[in-house]
């Protein structure tokens, strides 16, 4: 495993100024609320919380970066998109990361993390939407993938990948039978090292 499991916390972002120094390479995990962002990105890090994993979706409020021992950053980027979160802070949280992608020229890739069963909401397209405008790479996965059949998982998987075209890679995966763990680790390392990614998987 590359040095994932060494991340280290650094710092919680609420204001662009927050934002640490603007070097090396980082690669963002952005979802939907509930789809299990937080536990793919431990996971593939192989760490049991190095992002906050809660039964109340849309925790994850703040940008949170996380430092690799070569001086890359993995970044947890806010899950909004539940009912119960107020517009004033999904406007807050849109603007926020409004300018995280338009200023980070460190900022090398984007892991987006869709629930198999409900892929391609409004909020996966704005996030593909913005990585696309400032020409970040993009990996998609397809989480949870152990609450649907084979059959209908690799249904789901032609379906996402037809959708958003040749050059976003996409994969099935399930944090809870770490299936799928090693492919999104070597998507990740792709990403942060600027390689390009793979097709559907």
């Amino acid at each position: 495993m590359p040095s994932f499991n060494q991340a280290e916390f650094l710092i919680s972002a609420n204001r662009p100024v927050q934002f640490p120094p603007d070097k090396g390479s980082e690669v963002a995990f952005a979802g939907r609320s509930n789809v299990g962002k937080s536990s793919a990105l431990n996971a593939i890090a192989g760490r049991k919380s190095l992002a906050r994993t809660s039964k109340t979706p849309g925790r994850t409020q703040l940008i949170n970066f996380f430092g690799l021992p070569d001086g890359d950053r993995l970044v947890d980027l806010p899950g909004y998109g539940y009912a119960r979160v107020p517009e004033a802070m999904r406007k807050h949280w849109r603007h926020l990361m409004q300018a995280y992608f338009s200023q980070r020229r460190s900022l090398a890739g984007l892991i987006l993390v869709m629930d198999v069963r409900r892929p391609l909401t409004e909020f996966d397209r704005q996030m593909l939407a913005w990585s696309q405008g400032v020409g970040c790479p993009t990996h998609i996965l397809l989480t949870k993938a152990d609450k649907l059949s084979r059959g209908k998982t690799t249904a789901m998987l032609h379906e996402v990948s037809s959708a958003v075209g040749g050059e976003t890679s996409v994969q099935l995966f399930s944090a809870t039978k770490k299936h799928g763990v090693d492919q999104g680790r070597e998507a990740l390392q792709a990403l942060l090292s600027r390689q390009p990614l793979g097709g559907a998987r």
